[in-house]
């Protein structure tokens, strides 16, 4: 493992774990997901000059005018979506630097993840790869049509905002299972849909502040 990858001074193990601290003390308390973001170099997922900030609790620009969101976003979102359950198929919306995506690595046996960005999802191909993370499947798509061939899945976060969820992308969603993402305009707030053999319930949690999601794929 390269010294970036093993991490030194601001962005090494004991730096690591002062976050994961921070996230118990912020109301994290699925110690499996903390377990998992421990052993994960969120350094080597943002660009080399921001690496001292990795471990803060912030998003930081990931280029494309993209983020990676915040420890606690993280935390929080794959908390609500493992609901202490092993996950089995998981879908992500907005790949992004594939920070989200290796945690969901750890948590479910397959996780399929659509990126509408084309540089980078390479990059982040390669970064996944570099990890040696093998359970997870890449796609350049535009995640509003979700992945129907993969489907059903037990579990879909998004990780950029919209108004409303299309009912092509919640008709992935398996009986029992959950959907995680951020709703609203100027007023965001992180939302669950559960689907059940009646329907699909909504609940509404805290205020979060997320890019929007864009249609469309960019090749370049």
């Amino acid at each position: 493992m390269s010294a970036r990858h093993s991490g030194t001074g601001m962005t090494s193990q004991r730096t690591r774990m002062r976050m994961i601290e921070r996230l118990r003390t912020q109301g994290i308390a699925d110690e499996v997901v903390l377990s998992v973001m421990s052993s994960i170099p969120r350094h080597v997922f943002i660009e080399e000059a921001l690496s001292s900030r990795a471990y803060d609790d912030i998003a930081l620009p990931i280029n494309f005018g993209q983020t990676i969101s915040s420890p606690w976003i993280v935390a929080r979102m794959s908390e609500l979506l493992r609901a202490n359950l092993k996950l089995r198929k998981v879908l992500e919306i907005g790949t992004g630097c594939g920070y989200q995506t290796a945690v969901l690595a750890q948590l479910a046996y397959e996780v399929y993840s659509l990126e509408r960005i084309g540089p980078l999802l390479t990059r982040t191909r390669i970064r996944l790869q570099q990890l040696q993370i093998k359970n997870v499947h890449l796609k350049h798509a535009d995640g509003m049509f979700g992945l129907s061939e993969a489907g059903p899945f037990d579990g879909i976060i998004m990780t950029a905002v919209t108004a409303e969820i299309p009912m092509l992308l919640l008709e992935q969603l398996e009986v029992g299972g959950r959907m995680v993402f951020p709703k609203g305009s100027r007023k965001q707030n992180l939302c669950i849909i559960e689907r059940n053999s009646q329907g699909y319930m909504e609940t509404v949690l805290e205020e979060v502040k997320f890019v929007p999601i864009l249609s469309g794929v960019v090749r370049k």
